[in-house]
């Protein structure tokens, strides 16, 4: 059975995250071999994906773009580490190093952030039904992002096939109780809270 998107893209991520494990021990002594297999299972599933951009949504291309992030970041670190093994000049330990490149990304990705476009509050979108109007949920889903990241929320588990998920069983839930056949969504931000309501349009 084909893999979905979120799918592949968490499989990229594990593998990430095993390679920075693999080389470490490589770097250490703990492996005699570079992980060239998971390596080259990543630039694959990267390779099909920059190909595939129209396929993807906003929350895949988002999640995507940090995946390459992360691993461009560690490519580079692990061709200096590479280098400096070949030449028997190591200065510090790989640990070191990757703790260093995680900060780096994460202020990169804070930067990458702060200069995307906030979203005007309080935020307004209505729809008959989400599962036909995919722009306009990507739109609130980013919207709704942005007022908890304002309020300074996590944002981690928030992911938009959840925000999907729960804005299509909302969306049946309203109007099969007003039988209505719009309903329109509200994002605000409210003290320090980041509200989402649901109700029916008149």
């Amino acid at each position: 059975m084909a893999k979905t998107i979120d799918e592949d893209l968490s499989q990229m991520e594990r593998d990430i995250r095993q390679l920075k494990i693999e080389y470490e021990q490589y770097f250490g002594g703990g492996k005699k071999r570079p992980p060239s297999e998971i390596e080259w299972r990543i630039d694959t599933l990267l390779k099909r994906y920059s190909d595939r951009g129209a396929e993807m949504n906003y929350g895949h291309r988002y999640r995507y773009s940090n995946l390459v992030q992360m691993y461009s970041k560690y490519r580079e670190m692990f061709r200096k580490r590479m280098k400096q093994k070949e030449e028997g000049t190591v200065q510090r330990h790989f640990g070191a190093a990757a703790r260093e490149i995680e900060a780096q990304r994460a202020e990169a990705q804070k930067r990458s952030e702060a200069a995307r476009p906030k979203a005007h509050l309080p935020f307004t979108v209505s729809w008959d039904d989400p599962d036909h109007e995919s722009k306009k949920v990507e739109q609130l889903y980013a919207a709704f992002r942005d007022a908890k990241e304002q309020a300074g929320e996590e944002t981690e588990s928030l992911t938009v096939e959840a925000f999907q998920k729960f804005v299509r069983q909302k969306t049946a839930q309203l109007k099969k109780q007003q039988d209505a056949h719009e309903v329109e969504y509200v994002v605000t931000l409210e003290g320090k809270h980041a509200r989402l309501k649901a109700r029916v349009k008149s």
